[in-house]
């Protein structure tokens, strides 16, 4: 029977395509990469490979775009992703572009969606960069979204306008959670997201803009259940609290303001 190892080796030695192999996260994102190389106003490729069990593995693909790439063309690029991915289902795909990078799902509803939000985000002077990444879970869609912003009037404004109907930014119709902040340095600073169920964060922004009406705001994390507002060292510290509890009744308990002295 000695003639089996030398046999069993020779098999093992071959080259194993992505739907046989063991490391199989790896051998999606080699495929992934072949399959994209040469591709119309693809600047880069990048990927990520997840090989979770012998011969089962998933990996992310992403398409970096060329700058200024039209956006007709990225629509483009991105409806050959969708049919790509509604292929291979332990494949994630997405697409940077104009700052933002966004997941190209199966669904092609889903997909129309983020590319209209796509657009508008990139059409937004508010907006540096941004991040639509999906959250789906078992039985039931979703998005994550994350954008920075320039400052904190902009971070304030396009935070609105992503949860509200009739803003400049369709919100997405699956459960989404958001996070709008400035960016690292910028003061003032702000941080406002909804929770990971897509609850607003209705009062913390109501406190937020109490104490701004009256007093500098160094710095602020506005949360679905909690705030925490830092105001100029030198402004009046008990009536900016005051302010900020009489404007989120249900959170005054998780309601914290501070002065940018540490007081």
């Amino acid at each position: 029977m000695r003639w089996l190892i030398p046999a069993v080796a020779s098999v093992l030695a071959l080259p194993l395509s992505s739907g046989c192999a063991i490391d199989k996260g790896t051998a999606l994102a080699a495929d992934f990469e072949e399959d994209w190389v040469g591709t119309a106003d693809v600047a880069r490729i990048h990927t990520t490979k997840n090989n979770t069990l012998p011969f089962s593995g998933t990996t992310t693909g992403v398409l970096v775009l060329e700058e200024d790439t039209p956006a007709d063309h990225v629509s483009a690029r991105a409806e050959e992703l969708r049919e790509y991915v509604a292929r291979h289902n332990n494949v994630t795909g997405r697409i940077t572009a104009d700052g933002i990078t966004f997941t190209v799902v199966a669904d092609k509803e889903r997909t129309r969606e983020v590319m209209a939000l796509w657009r508008s985000l990139t059409t937004d002077d508010h907006v540096v960069t941004g991040d639509i990444n999906d959250a789906s879970r078992k039985g039931t869609d979703g998005w994550r979204s994350e954008v920075t912003a320039v400052d904190a009037t902009g971070a304030m404004a396009v935070f609105k306008d992503m949860v509200s109907a009739g803003g400049r930014h369709r919100p997405l119709s699956d459960v989404s959670s958001l996070k709008v902040e400035t960016g690292r340095g910028v003061r003032p600073g702000l941080s406002v997201r909804t929770g990971f169920d897509g609850t607003l964060p209705t009062e913390a922004i109501a406190a937020y803009e109490a104490v701004a009406a009256q007093h500098p705001v160094v710095g602020a994390g506005l949360h679905h259940d909690r705030a925490s507002i830092v105001v100029a060292e030198g402004a009046d510290l008990v009536h900016a609290g005051e302010l900020a509890r009489g404007a989120a009744p249900n959170l005054s308990a998780a309601v914290e303001v501070r002065s940018d002295s540490g007081a």
